[in-house]
């Protein structure tokens, strides 16, 4: 009998892992196949969150109507996007134009360049190199770029639903919750996540931005080519934490390296880049960002390598927003509160309770 009963319960928990494996297999299948919505959708919901922000400022202070306020916020969100998509593509098209204008120069720089690595590894970089297939190259990134315009007004289109929409958005927490008590702990949740990840936002788009200025102003000054195309790549990699201001200052010596073909200039620029990079990295962005996040380092580079494998490029610039969002959750869920002392930096889960009342009206 009691054999029997072991074998029951073992025969039960092997289905539910069997289970959780297919169920598993199913959600990474469907983010993959459907990732070109839900990059779009995920990219909407942050958008209409901060918008929400300003629309909810705009109203009290200037005492303007909430409608007026919100198709303002509409027509701006719109307005941005497609200048930020033709600008992406402007900049794509003139990459793809230098880039065969300066393919010979570039693979005449390259013993230059790793003539102090040796002449075997010298020989084997070079080989790689010249059997880089820089045709597929362009046509790949040309189809990114424009895949960004349709992107674009995807997320318009979502984001002007979310706003029409809106108001009855806390009717529909009501309704789904079991109590008013359950109903008040989801819109605390939700207005938590909304704080923290709004405030990383907008101070990483001011860092990023003065970053992207700075190395404008690098290249404009050493008259180097590319200088908006290399502003705008550093302002897109400094939203990824850890990386993304690493790889964008090698790029930027690389590229000074072609361009000029100048050991002098490239370290200039690469020595120039690398210090703008730490001390906005390592002073000023701590000292805007101090104890919003509380994420743990390695926490976030499992997110990025996870989320950078399934959405590429977008996923990165996604991890944090949805790692603060997971963390949130799962403090408040007591089963799978282990995962959030795993993400959090202290071993202390943050579940927004500390966030003041004006902020999460705010958000």
């Amino acid at each position: 009998m009691v054999d029997q009963s072991n074998e029951t319960v073992l025969r039960e928990r092997l289905q539910t892992g069997f289970l959780g494996v297919i169920a598993f297999s199913l959600l990474m299948f469907m983010l993959v196949q459907a990732k070109f919505i839900l990059i779009s959708l995920a990219i909407a919901i942050i958008l209409f969150s901060l918008t929400s922000d300003a629309i909810h400022a705009i109203s009290t202070r200037l005492r303007v109507p909430n409608w007026l306020a919100t198709t303002l916020a509409l027509i701006g969100i719109a307005l941005g996007l497609l200048w930020i998509s033709t600008t992406i593509v402007a900049q794509v098209n003139e990459i793809v134009f230098l880039a065969i204008t300066y393919a010979e120069r570039a693979q005449a720089a390259l013993p230059a360049l790793t003539e102090r690595l040796g002449p075997e590894a010298q020989e084997r970089i070079i080989t790689a190199l010249t059997n880089f297939n820089i045709t597929g190259w362009i046509r790949s990134l040309a189809g990114q770029a424009s895949g960004i315009l349709s992107g674009s007004v995807l997320v318009i289109l979502f984001v002007g639903f979310m706003f029409a929409e809106q108001v009855w958005f806390p009717v529909k927490i009501e309704r789904l919750a079991d109590d008013p008590e359950q109903a008040r702990q989801i819109r605390q949740i939700i207005a938590s996540i909304m704080h923290r990840v709004n405030r990383y936002l907008v101070v990483k788009t001011g860092v990023s931005a003065v970053t992207a200025a700075i190395v404008w102003g690098i290249f404009t000054v050493m008259e180097l080519e590319l200088a908006t195309a290399i502003a705008l790549l550093t302002f897109i990699l400094n939203f990824i934490p850890s990386v993304g201001s690493i790889v964008a200052t090698i790029i930027a010596a690389l590229l000074a390296f072609v361009l000029s073909g100048d050991t002098t200039v490239t370290l200039i620029v690469g020595l120039l880049c690398s210090t703008t990079q730490f001390l906005i990295g390592n002073v000023i962005d701590p000292m805007l960002l101090g104890q919003t996040l509380r994420l743990s380092s390695f926490g976030i580079i499992l997110s990025l390598a996870f989320w950078g494998a399934i959405w590429g490029v977008p996923g990165m610039f996604l991890a944090v927003p949805i790692m603060v969002a997971l963390m949130i959750i799962c403090a408040h869920i007591p089963w799978l509160r282990g995962v959030a002392v795993m993400l959090s930096r202290e071993g202390l889960p943050d579940d927004g309770a500390g966030d003041s009342a004006q902020d999460r009206a705010a958000a």
